[in-house]
């Protein structure tokens, strides 16, 4: 069995590492010369994403395709170079896996949100993801595809948690009231993926989180805890200046419901909360 992902950043690995544990190969676009030597090294089949016949003959012999790589003005870059190699290839895959953000609800000031909800995205980055979707499912309905989407929160993990803003010094406590958003390990993450592989449903989509939707400050200050640190300070929103990713964070507040990816795909969350999380992280050297 083989997986190709469409980017290979922080979630296409984990789902890499996961399925490459049993038994599947793993292949990846690439498109700086020097990442085609990284894959290489991690025994990743490296393929350029403008090789059409290489993307053609890899996907000809692929049960999985995961798209990790954000949208574009232009729309989905994994949509403009997969659809047509699949087609050339005349062999699909079984599972086509499209990753989104839960920015495509945008604010519900703190309330649950669910996929059957509508969509009202705030940014510009979450209307692009929310046409991205729709391209994604036109396109498997077109050609006879199981895609499904999955909304994804903040991500953590080894390598990539508030652990590294607090040794840096760069953690704050920020507080807004109300302010309240999900995240998930990304092992989690990848179980997720792993399970709606094995049980595919076309035009699906998924919430991927933990549990316990809550304030930022709450996990700096755990966090802080773990690892024997003064807990930071509280500061008001209102008092700092943020770079305009972070506002658009602030700007949006939602509980993000995870009960369908547990009813239907059997997946439950190893970490149900930043907890459990951010413990495996620091037992894991991170």
């Amino acid at each position: 069995m083989r997986l190709f992902t469409f980017g290979y950043g922080f979630s296409a690995q984990a789902l890499a590492r996961r399925l490459r544990a049993k038994g599947w190969e793993i292949a990846a676009s690439y498109r700086r010369p020097e990442d085609a030597d990284r894959l290489a090294a991690e025994g990743v089949e490296p393929v350029h994403v403008a090789d059409a016949a290489k993307l053609s003959a890899v996907l000809a012999d692929v049960r999985a395709v995961l798209v990790s790589a954000p949208p574009t003005a232009e729309g989905c870059p994994a949509l403009a170079a997969l659809a047509p190699a699949i087609a050339r290839a005349g062999a699909f895959p079984d599972w086509i896996g499209y990753l989104s953000t839960t920015g495509v609800y945008g604010d519900r000031r703190g309330g649950w949100v669910f996929e059957t909800g509508r969509l009202a995205a705030q940014s510009v980055e979450g209307a692009r993801r929310v046409r991205a979707e729709r391209d994604w499912w036109e396109m498997g309905r077109g050609m006879g595809l199981t895609v499904a989407a999955f909304r994804l929160p903040g991500i953590y993990g080894p390598g990539r948690s508030t652990f590294d803003r607090l040794r840096e010094g760069r953690a704050r406590r920020i507080t807004s009231p109300g302010h309240v958003f999900s995240r998930i390990h990304v092992d989690d993450l990848a179980a997720g993926l792993e399970a709606s592989i094995l049980r595919p449903r076309a035009g699906a989509a998924y919430n991927l989180c933990d549990d316990l939707p809550c304030p930022n400050s709450e996990v700096v200050a755990y966090a802080a805890q773990l690892l024997g640190l003064p807990v930071p300070p509280e500061i008001a929103l209102a008092d700092v200046r943020l770079p305009p990713a972070a506002m658009r964070f602030y700007a949006e507040s939602k509980r993000v419901s995870n009960a369908l990816a547990k009813a239907e795909l059997g997946w439950r969350p190893i970490y149900p909360t930043y907890r459990e999380g951010l413990q495996a992280v620091l037992e894991a050297g991170g």
